[in-house]
């Protein structure tokens, strides 16, 4: 048979396993945009230049939670069977990626009321969570209550069972998933293509691809721009099509703007 090596599937990516049973139950749509961004990457390089730190993925969600404050209903979960809540805060979900104990291990951050801070605040927190050292027994970033300590080291049909309850309740899920998901693992290497996600706990999800170079015309000339991949994924039960084409056009629109990079 040849050589081969045995693994257990750890612990981490049961959990994975877990959370992502959740997609099952939803009719997931996708609307895959490029948004020409050429305009405001240099415009963060020249805010670099000038000692500002600003994340990419940051001023992303910045545009994202923007858009969310105006289309409501994407920032909405179901309570029950028979009502939505609107939530006011856009609470942003964000797997990081972090070293722990030579194993890379995915791990999730919300970033609270992402829609009130502005840029900074939020590469400030990104950049912390991305730095916050973790033992090989934790596998939430930030502060942990009580719940979160049991459902870590509680049996698979316990952690079942509360996935079960806290999906039928809006409010825990806001509390400990978040009101929606923006993942940015496009970006790592060299990848220029569009990231599907698989729907979850939110009704709305972003899915940050890669950034792909192109000649287009522009002012009558021939020229190279950068456009970055964007998969938005929503619960159909939810949304429909056309409230996504138009949440989808002016998340482009706040991005090729250049929104909230004042130079």
């Amino acid at each position: 048979m040849g050589d081969y090596s045995i693994k257990p599937f750890s612990k981490e990516r049961r959990n994975i396993e877990l959370l992502l049973s959740e997609t099952e139950r939803k009719h997931v749509i996708h609307a895959l945009i490029t948004v020409d961004v050429t305009d405001a990457r240099e415009r963060i390089r020249k805010m670099k230049s000038r000692g500002k730190d600003i994340s990419f993925t940051a001023w992303i969600i910045k545009c994202f939670a923007e858009v969310m404050k105006e289309y409501r209903e994407f920032n909405a979960l179901r309570h029950g069977k028979r009502k939505l809540v609107f939530f006011d805060d856009v609470d942003v979900a964000l797997p990081v990626e972090k070293d722990i104990e030579d194993e890379k291990t995915t791990m999730a951050y919300i970033l609270r009321q992402a829609g009130k801070k502005d840029i900074f605040e939020l590469t400030e927190e990104i950049r912390k969570a991305q730095g916050e050292r973790l033992s090989k027994e934790e596998q939430l970033i930030g502060k942990k209550g009580w719940m979160e300590k049991f459902a870590i080291v509680a049996p698979y049909f316990i952690k079942k069972l509360l996935l079960i309850i806290a999906g039928r309740n809006a409010f825990m899920r806001k509390k400990y998933m978040g009101t929606t998901v923006v993942t940015s693992v496009g970006m790592i290497g060299n990848f220029s293509g569009w990231l599907l996600t698989l729907g979850g706990h939110s009704t709305t999800q972003l899915g940050v691809g890669g950034i792909e170079k192109k000649v287009v015309m522009k002012d009558g000339k021939a020229e190279e721009r950068e456009f970055l991949h964007l998969n938005i994924s929503i619960d159909h039960d939810v949304v429909d099509g056309a409230p996504l084409a138009r949440f989808a056009s002016k998340l482009a629109e706040l991005m090729e703007n250049g929104t909230g990079l004042e130079i």
